[in-house]
């Protein structure tokens, strides 16, 4: 493990160059890894891994949607792609991909497949860690572990084809065999990890649904729509508000954050931008601290994903969302970035 300074934190990660990719595809040699659900971060995995020269098998409700977008990725029907149980049965690594619902409601099903020495994957702690609301309690006899990339399984993949990785964080929850950390850190290499750093089970969705409701999405879409609705009641146009608000973020500014940092964002703006955003950033942190405060509560204690198993696991769920969804993207800010983003070049 290379040793890195954090911000006078030193921490250990794992790159490549510790653990390449020749050494994953020995450690995994023996392996048949199979992966239930084709939704999210399960199309990114399966195809990186193929990608990686690893055989793969998919495991899916046959027939519906994402059992079609696997057939359409090149996933065979009876050979590479089978029903839930049928593929779980066929692996010595289980990677649990489905919703965090849909890990709940199948859970009875696939815990029959595992044998002896077989190893249990997720990339979320949740189904683990708040094992009194899911049920999904392993049997003693497997390996227990996690990689969790640390992006949307879009940009798992997008950042494997350029070559650049997602950085993934990786635990051992349980070690039967005595090898789980060396199957989990191959496994985090072949999905290709940009680097792997440790954490724990809880640390990994404690701070993962921190960071979804706050600043990753949740803030982010509620800052937002603040300054959006701010502009318009004064006057601004549509175009300029959005501009203002969401295309120069996303477009310019925050480009610049993830090529040198923060304060590298700031010197490369106005003085009078940089003056700004000094005198005004503290006010919003501490504006947002109780907020945090009560979102963080809520994660450790269980009541979040109390919230999401009742509205995910409801009958009508998809169709309740979609409502949600459309609310947003009907919303004048939406609208307005849609005919932004018809006017970039790429697009025109």
């Amino acid at each position: 493990m290379a040793k890195i300074n954090f911000g006078g934190t030193e921490e250990e990660v794992i790159t490549s160059e510790e653990f390449s990719l020749d050494k994953a595809k020995e450690v995994l040699k023996d392996e048949t890894i199979v992966i239930l659900g084709y939704g999210v971060q399960g199309p990114a995995q399966a195809l990186n891994l193929r990608d990686n020269g690893f055989k793969v098998i998919i495991g899916q409700l046959e027939g519906d949607d994402y059992w079609n977008k696997a057939v359409a990725d090149g996933f065979v029907p009876g050979e590479t792609l089978f029903p839930l149980k049928e593929a779980a049965k066929q692996g010595t690594i289980i990677k649990e991909l489905l919703s965090d619902a849909g890990q709940v409601a199948t859970w009875p099903q696939i815990k029959e497949c595992l044998n002896e020495g077989d190893a249990l994957y997720f990339s979320h702690g949740f189904s683990i860690v708040y094992k009194e609301q899911t049920g999904v309690i392993p049997p003693d006899n497997v390996d227990v572990i996690m990689v969790a990339p640390k992006g949307s399984g879009t940009n798992v993949r997008r950042n494997f084809l350029d070559g650049s990785g997602i950085n993934s964080s990786f635990a051992v929850f349980q070690d039967y065999t005595g090898r789980a950390e060396e199957r989990t850190l191959a496994l985090g290499i072949a999905i290709g990890s940009g680097y792997l750093f440790p954490t724990t089970f809880e640390k990994e969705v404690h701070s993962d649904l921190t960071g979804e409701r706050g600043v990753l999405m949740g803030c982010l879409a509620g800052v937002m729509e603040a300054q959006y609705n701010l502009l318009r009641k004064h006057g601004h146009s549509p175009s300029e508000a959005f501009n203002e608000t969401v295309e120069e973020l996303t477009q310019s500014l925050i480009r610049l954050v993830a090529e040198n940092g923060m304060d590298w964002m700031f010197s490369n703006c106005s003085t009078t931008a940089q003056r700004g955003a000094l005198d005004w950033a503290p006010k919003f942190r501490d504006a947002v601290v109780p907020l945090f405060d009560e979102l963080y509560e809520r994660v450790i204690t269980g009541k979040e994903t109390k919230r999401v198993l009742e509205a995910n696991s409801a009958p009508d769920y998809l169709e309740k969302l979609q409502k949600e969804l459309d609310v947003i993207k009907n919303s004048e800010m939406w609208q307005a970035g849609a005919a932004v983003r018809s006017l970039r070049p790429e697009n025109r």
